[in-house]
């Protein structure tokens, strides 16, 4: 009998298939042994994942403190020793430092509008706020942090400066010869766009993905 059982096989059993496939449903929700959570389809954690975008976003805002502080100390110093005196040539003619107080936007484009880019500046402020929070990219952390900065070292002139709150003059000083004068955050902002550019051109997303056209 027992020779007769071992040739034809056990029948199977409902029952014992139902058991079965609970026992690898149970399976497959347990967390692993170390007890970190199942891994995404990109074979990355979620856990992983936190941590890395807090980083970016720490770098984010470290570059933009940076840029900020940058461009405030340097508006300080030319105000105080630069303002109401004759040019200093750091480059013969081709390059000098010249205080000159622009109402307009970056490199004295629009005076008539300071308001204008004044609201525009804070919007740029709030956007890069919002997409920091699906930041994993680092070369995309660093060109928002100096969009960042330069954005608010611009925004605080409008703010603080005369003629008035929202239509305060930017205070610049680069002046190379035959181009309008800037200051340190428009500096940063052109970085900051041209680095955007470039990582578009290569399919770059700021949430770190690639893709291709």
């Amino acid at each position: 009998m027992a020779e007769a059982e071992r040739i034809i096989g056990t029948p199977d059993t409902p029952d014992a298939d139902r058991d079965g496939q609970d026992r690898d449903k149970g399976d497959r929700d347990l967390p692993d042994r170390d007890g970190a959570e199942p891994a995404g389809a990109d074979g990355t954690t979620a856990e992983a994942q936190r941590p890395c975008g807090r980083r970016r976003i720490a770098v984010l805002f470290a570059v933009a403190a940076f840029a900020y502080l940058l461009d405030l100390v340097s508006k300080m110093i030319v105000v105080a020793k630069l303002e109401h005196h004759e040019p200093i040539e750091i480059v013969g003619d081709w390059l000098r430092f010249e205080a000159i107080r622009n109402a307009g936007a970056a490199f004295g484009f629009g005076e008539a509008f300071t308001v204008i880019f004044t609201v525009i500046a804070a919007a740029v402020i709030v956007v890069i706020f919002r997409l920091a929070r699906k930041l994993y990219s680092l070369p995309w952390a660093i060109a928002l942090g100096l969009l960042l900065g330069g954005a608010l070292g611009n925004l605080t002139d409008r703010i603080f400066r005369s003629p008035g709150v929202f239509e305060g003059a930017v205070v610049d000083f680069i002046a190379p010869k035959h181009f309008a004068v800037f200051n340190l955050a428009d500096s940063a902002i052109v970085c900051g766009g041209i680095l955007i550019v470039l990582l578009s051109f290569r399919g770059l997303d700021p949430d770190g993905t690639v893709h291709k056209d």
